[in-house]
Formats: structure tokens, sequence, C-alpha cells
């Protein structure tokens, strides 16, 4: 992948093009978190791909490519939602081993939507796109201590209102 980041930042389309394709589906996963409608989905991706491609070359380490693109476009889906003054948040996680089948998806994302929006994009770039402490760190820009801590704390309070629901 670093070797095409290279390629794109000297200008070559096709090589950010594959990056793109490489990343649309961690991309889309994102962005759902954000938005109800694939419309806003699709406009998020687009205004982040556009502005990407704008500022590749100020991108100064081409391993984090992923890191860097993905932050691009939660700036960009936080800036939509700012710009509107509404948030519609929906979630997407992934299923947990101690979730019980019976329990239903829209129970768990009414669950989920309990919780603060830092604390479930933090659950999502874990789970839903295995980025790593470091990773959703560098995304968030917060400390990597604060990432271990919220995570551990979201899980064990999502656990706690799982068991309880049961």
């Amino acid at each position: 992948m670093d070797f095409l980041v290279k390629k794109a930042q000297r200008g070559d389309a096709d090589a950010f093009v594959t990056l793109i394709e490489q990343s649309k589906s961690s991309m889309y996963k994102v962005a759902k978190g954000f938005f109800l409608s694939e419309e806003d989905v699709a406009d998020a991706i687009a205004d982040s791909v556009l502005s990407a491609f704008e500022h590749i070359g100020s991108l100064k380490n081409p391993g984090y490519f992923k890191t860097w693109l993905i932050r691009i476009l939660i700036n960009h889906c936080n800036m939509r939602i700012r710009e509107r003054k509404r948030c519609e948040v929906i979630e997407f996680f992934p299923e947990i081993n101690y979730i019980d089948q019976e329990l239903e998806f829209v129970e768990f994302q009414e669950m989920l939507n309990a919780f603060p929006e830092d604390c479930r994009m933090i659950l999502l770039l874990y789970y839903g796109e295995q980025f790593t402490v470091k990773e959703i760190s560098l995304i968030l820009d917060m400390n990597e201590n604060t990432i271990r801590s919220k995570l551990r704390r979201t899980r064990d309070r999502l656990r706690k209102t799982i068991v309880e629901s049961l």
C-alpha cells in the first residue's frame, strides 16, 4: 500500500483510485455509523475522497494512509452533522459472542445509542473495523490510555445492559 500512496502523492490518479477501492468498505461502515440515510453516507464519503485527493501530498507517513483517510471521513461526518444541527445516528456493530441470539438488532442499536458518541465510535472502529488502539487514538485524536479505558468501560457497561435486558 505504501507504494500506491507514494504514487498517488506524485499525482497518479489510478493509484489513488486503487487506494480508495481498498478502503471503501471501511469508509462505508464508519459513515453508516453516523447517518441513517444512504444519501448522507454517499455524500460524506464523496466529500472525504475529494478532500483526501486534494491533500494527499500532506500525508507524511504513507503507512498511515487508511488511518488518515478515516480521520478525514469522521471530520466530514461531524461537519455535516453540525451544519444541519441534528444528529441521525445509527450504529453498526458486529455480532459479539456473549450477545444472546434472541436480542433483536434494533434493541441492540437502542442500547448503543445510550452511549456517548465517542464511545460508540471507539466500539465501531475497534470491533467493526479492527483498528488497533493506537490507530483509533490517531483517528480520534485521543490518548491511547483514554481509548483503552473508554473501550473497557463501554464493554463492561454494554455487557451489564445486555444481561439486564435478558
